[in-house]
């Protein structure tokens, strides 16, 4: 018997991050050596103060349900964060904690979104992105970007499409796939339009150049989503937060008492831990990113491929490669057989960055190095290897 599959569910595309990752790792298990420059996880353990702190939470017990809306600790902590970097007061009575903000964007695009509205996404952007609007009932309006602004949004490239259904705009900065910074001047531009700003941050505290903002300190009226994954080395914790305007709080809470009902009681006394004592580790990894971050984009202009621009957050090199191939997914499918290098393919990121690669850079400089040894082997077969 043929199970039919519910729309909802079709309109979900696979995650090409994962679909080169998991190639991967079946060659690796031929034997193969593998470098892993395709994902965004960081290489480093997380704190010791944050395992100190789950390690003694689980043994006073702390594995029962929380508040829904999270510890008010954690909250508090969060709070207490947004004010000491940005000088921004918001209430910890505004903070949803949940397992990731994974869940959490699915919760908040459900609470903006009826059937057929629309959200702006920039186009190169988070893959995700757009199978949360479809799956929540939205139309994902897919805006192009210059890469000469970092494939960041301006003002006036949003205002053309907005629309009656316009129920926000998506912005992502420190960037991915693209590694670039809204300065604060942007930002307060965009927070002028008519239409509510959802802003993921979650990889503030990887900035590598100029100073780092968030949206909450242009306007009250935005969403803003963080977390623990990247800054502080904790993906698998799967620990994140979301910030909304008091007035929408309510109805975030009762979507999460329903759906996720709280995040783990442990892992957010981790999350305590970090925001409390863990600002030097976050220090140390920021300054060994940007090292690796200098380099990369060094190696990767020596062979020939084109950055349009220096990338100042995150962990990523967003590199045009359509002088070797148009077709990103085929290349980075040749280059992981040939060389054992794993890379996402931009346009796992959409269509204005058909034709790029995702390198990540966060792997050790050996590792590093040495996939760029590879590279220049390849191209160098295929030909396409800049003269000296």
């Amino acid at each position: 018997m043929q199970i039919p599959l519910s729309r909802r569910a079709q309109l979900v595309t696979p995650f090409l991050a994962m679909e080169v990752m998991e190639k991967a790792k079946a060659l690796e298990a031929t034997g193969r050596d593998i470098i892993y420059l395709c994902l965004g996880e960081p290489d480093f353990p997380t704190p010791p103060a944050v395992v100190a702190a789950t390690r003694q939470a689980l043994e006073d017990g702390a594995t029962s349900y929380t508040h829904s809306l999270g510890l008010l600790e954690l909250r508090t902590e969060i709070a207490r964060y947004y004010h000491q970097r940005y000088g921004v007061r918001i209430e910890p009575e505004q903070v949803l904690v949940s397992n990731g903000t994974s869940p959490l964007m699915l919760l908040l695009f459900s609470l903006l979104l009826e059937e057929g509205d629309e959200l702006i996404l920039p186009d190169p952007g988070y893959a995700c992105y757009p199978n949360f609007v479809r799956f929540a009932g939205g139309n994902p309006v897919a805006l192009r970007t210059d890469p000469a602004n970092g494939f960041q949004p301006r003002p006036a490239e949003v205002q053309a499409v907005i629309s009656p259904r316009s129920r926000g705009l998506l912005i992502n900065s420190p960037s991915n796939p693209a590694g670039s910074v809204l300065g604060g001047a942007e930002l307060q531009a965009l927070a002028r339009l008519p239409i509510p700003i959802i802003s993921d941050e979650i990889y503030h505290g990887l900035t590598y150049e100029g100073d780092e903002h968030s949206i909450l300190e242009y306007t009250n009226n935005a969403f803003v989503l963080g977390g623990f994954s990247k800054a502080y080395a904790m993906t698998g914790w799967r620990l994140g937060y979301l910030i909304s305007p008091p007035g929408c709080v309510r109805a975030l809470q009762a979507l999460h008492q329903n759906f996720m009902i709280c995040a783990n009681h442990f892992v957010q006394l981790g999350g305590v831990a970090a925001l409390r004592y863990c600002s030097a580790d976050v220090e140390r990894m920021r300054r060994l990113y940007d090292l690796r971050r200098r380099q990369l984009v060094r190696q990767l202009r020596d062979l020939g491929f084109g950055i349009p621009f220096m990338p100042k957050g995150a962990f990523y090199v967003l590199a045009d490669a359509r002088h070797i191939d148009t077709d990103s997914m085929r290349l980075a499918l040749d280059i992981l057989d040939k060389t054992g290098v794993a890379l996402t393919p931009g346009i796992d990121f959409g269509e204005g960055a058909e034709g790029f690669l995702r390198f990540s850079y966060s792997s050790p400089l050996e590792k590093i190095d040495d996939a760029m040894q590879r590279l220049t082997l390849y191209l160098r077969d295929r030909g396409k290897l800049p003269p000296r």
